[in-house]
């Protein structure tokens, strides 16, 4: 088969990585503009590309998937199908060109987790499990037909950013499979079904990343490592007079009953803050201008009494 992929992070470099290993035709790789990054500013290709670059691979980046130029090169890469991982959603015109179509590898067990950040809202929501899902692409977004799937646990402790390494390969192990299975005419296209409301994955912005202490310390610990490492939970706090962000990024239950009001404490070498039943450890946190820390480093360089901090209420706890 004449495959043409999409894809931009490192997310989508492993299951391309498969495909030249496996020695797929990949006639065409499609990946975002060069964006400028670091201090400097310069232009820094994506992951993908760099990837597609090593390995001799023809590299389009259109900034318009509309692009009249931009269509006709496409078709002349004569594609029998596409595959998508972690890219932008595609035009019709585009995902509806190939004659076998095209397939998207998506982080989450379909229906559940349609969206953009499936990994981190699995984990928000304290799910015990998830996946990857390989499905045919139609009009309304991840709602296509499911040729393949494959579920894996989720730690108690893991944090989005390790379960999104996981599933990274999960996902490529399972986009090779399912292509072997298009190969020999053997598989079905299955619709999905919804036997209740699916959970929604929508993207995270930077407002919802602010923790809300009046929920049990549960959610919370699941909140901060779904936001783990990237882009990280937050908390703003008051010291005398200022005020600053401080950033949660790794975090602990315990079963020590919390205060009656909301706040941070410490014990020895330990940092907790007070939830709505109980006390959370706090494993990982990053103060203003400084590198993330462990709770012992952090302590040791803190100057005052942690008790004196003042936690301040997120202004709108809804939704979380």
């Amino acid at each position: 088969m004449r495959i043409v992929f999409f894809g931009t992070p490192d997310f989508a470099v492993a299951s391309l990585n498969a495909l030249v290993e496996n020695s797929y035709d990949v006639v065409g790789v499609i990946t975002a503009p060069d964006k400028p990054a670091g201090r400097g500013h310069k232009l820094q290709p994506s992951a993908v590309k760099s990837y597609a670059l090593e390995q001799r691979l023809n590299v389009l980046q259109p900034t318009n998937l509309k692009a009249e130029d931009f269509i006709t090169e496409l078709e002349s890469l004569r594609a029998d199908i596409q595959i998508v991982v972690a890219f932008r959603m595609l035009p019709e015109i585009v995902w509806n060109m190939p004659k076998l179509g095209t397939f998207n590898v998506h982080g989450s067990l379909l229906p559940d987790y349609r969206g953009a950040a499936p990994i981190n809202w699995a984990i928000i929501n304290g799910e015990k499990s998830t996946g990857v899902t390989f499905f045919k692409l139609k009009h309304e977004i991840d709602t296509g037909s499911i040729l393949n799937s494959k579920s894996t646990p989720i730690g108690e402790d893991e944090t989005a950013g390790e379960v999104y390494a996981r599933l990274m390969h999960e996902g490529a192990s399972l986009l090779v499979d399912s292509l072997k299975m298009i190969e020999s005419g053997s598989y079905t296209l299955k619709e999905q079904v919804l036997s209740s409301e699916p959970k929604h994955a929508p993207k995270i912005f930077k407002d919802d990343c602010e923790i809300n202490w009046n929920q049990s310390a549960q959610n919370v610990h699941n909140f901060i490592r779904g936001m783990s490492p990237f882009p990280c939970a937050f908390t703003k706090v008051r010291i005398e007079e200022r005020e600053e962000v401080w950033k949660i990024s790794r975090s602990k239950k315990t079963d020590r009953p919390s205060a009656s009001r909301i706040c941070f404490i410490q014990d020895g070498n330990q940092l907790f803050a007070a939830c709505d039943d109980f006390w959370l450890e706090i494993l990982e946190i990053q103060t203003p201008g400084k590198r993330r820390l462990k709770a012992i480093e952090f302590l040791n360089g803190f100057k005052g009494d942690i008790t004196n901090v003042q936690i301040l209420k997120k202004p709108s706890e809804e939704g979380f």
